[in-house]
């Protein structure tokens, strides 16, 4: 039985690439470098957490040693823009929904810094909506490392056979593949269906409801 998820945030629940992008670009503005990347750079520069993000934002630049100034100047100014442009993607309330009144436990593993991800998951759904909603905190490693997932089902009482794990990237497979979980690849966000079959997705899915299909097949 299949009693409870997993969310990725970035590019799963929410689209808040805009919002990362010009949080990026205004920080290498403000420190005299030209901030001019794109949605689809960020696509591939976000996933792994923010140490991550400005290493993969400073590097065109060749000044790896700002790249802590850079980290501070993003984290200041998407604390302020984070819920600007940011929008849940069609169908997520609806998924969220169907899920708890199946009594499924809703949990969530972001690498955004914990406060963030509280933060905008309560702007945008509700905190009361999830079970257990975590960020990157101190002394967890990021995704792909499974700590995080393993100390997460230690406090959803649950048996990894028991949990599915939802994202939209190779980290987010990889996650669930060190966690040995079901992996469910969704296609609307940052990264393509064939990365999420080539990092060892067991199911892809286009649509939210579709999700709700694959538990209820499994629990049948």
């Amino acid at each position: 039985m299949i009693k409870g998820v997993i969310f990725d945030l970035d590019g799963t629940l929410l689209n808040t690439i805009e919002d990362i992008k010009d949080s990026i670009n205004l920080a290498l503005n403000e420190m005299g470098l030209k901030g001019d990347y794109t949605n689809e750079d960020m696509k591939y520069f976000v996933g792994s957490g923010v140490d991550v993000l400005t290493e993969r934002a400073i590097k065109k630049f060749h000044q790896n040693e700002r790249r802590i100034e850079l980290k501070e100047r993003y984290n200041y100014i998407y604390g302020k823009r984070k819920a600007i442009k940011t929008k849940p993607y069609e169908g997520i309330s609806e998924l969220i929904l169907s899920l708890r009144k199946r009594h499924i436990i809703v949990a969530l593993l972001s690498n955004k810094p914990h406060q963030d991800t509280l933060d905008v998951l309560d702007h945008y759904f509700g905190l009361q909506n999830f079970d257990f909603p975590f960020g990157k905190r101190e002394g967890i490693p990021p995704k792909p490392n499974s700590q995080g997932v393993e100390l997460l089902l230690e406090t959803m009482h649950l048996q990894h056979e028991e949990v599915i794990y939802i994202g939209d990237s190779d980290i987010d497979m990889q996650t669930a593949k060190n966690a040995n979980l079901i992996k469910i690849g969704v296609s609307w966000g940052f990264r393509t269906k064939e990365e999420l079959l080539q990092n060892g997705a067991d199911y892809i899915v286009d649509k939210p409801y579709e999700i709700i299909d694959i538990i209820d097949n499994l629990n049948k």
